[in-house]
């Protein structure tokens, strides 16, 4: 089994993303805010875990979030989606690489967040996702829509997290804006 080989099969389909930030493939650059997030949340991560963290969003932009209805429900039919698609799809690089079938479902059950809040590396890959969307999305998601929204979605980013995620959380920098909204939604019912 090669670990490497599974990651170098990863980062070629992020690099397929057409999305450019700063020259290099949206995506790539999403996967590795993922692996130093997780560096800092579980630095004794095993092989599996840094597999599902990588490929968590794995050739997501090949269905956008525009080709589902803007309604919540076609927003959580499209999550839904995706992280079946993204799963299969990495517990068939996990395969193809070496990794045993039950391994690369493994890979698959954790992208998908089955049992997040029961299973510990799960809930890792959770916290992770919600680290870089507060480190990378947040600012902007929040320029975009109207406040009360903003702190709901904090909110629920707060209620996925483990108490290591939230104290990784508030730790990161944030602009003075968003720390305001951060401070309502933890201090709101």
């Amino acid at each position: 089994m090669s670990f490497e080989a599974a990651m170098k099969a990863i980062d070629a389909g992020h690099c397929l993303d057409p999305t450019l930030v700063h020259g290099r493939p949206y995506e790539l650059v999403y996967a590795e805010k993922c692996t130093s997030w997780l560096e800092k949340r579980c630095p004794e991560a095993g092989e599996l875990l840094k597999l599902a963290v990588r490929s968590q969003h794995f050739r997501r932009f090949e269905v956008p979030r525009s080709s589902y209805p803007k309604t919540k429900a076609g927003y959580l039919a499209w999550r839904t989606f995706l992280k079946k698609r993204q799963g299969d799809m990495a517990a068939a690089i996990c395969v193809e690489a070496g990794y045993s079938e039950e391994e690369g479902a493994r890979v698959g059950s954790m992208i998908r967040k089955d049992n997040y809040k029961t299973d510990g590396e799960t809930q890792v890959l959770e916290d992770v996702a919600c680290l870089v969307f507060l480190e990378s999305e947040f600012g902007a998601f929040s320029r975009e829509h109207e406040e009360s929204k903003v702190v709901r979605i904090v909110q629920k980013t707060w209620g996925k997290m483990s108490r290591e995620g939230h104290a990784l959380a508030l730790g990161m920098e944030m602009d003075d804006a968003c720390a305001a909204v951060v401070n309502s939604a933890l201090s709101s019912p």
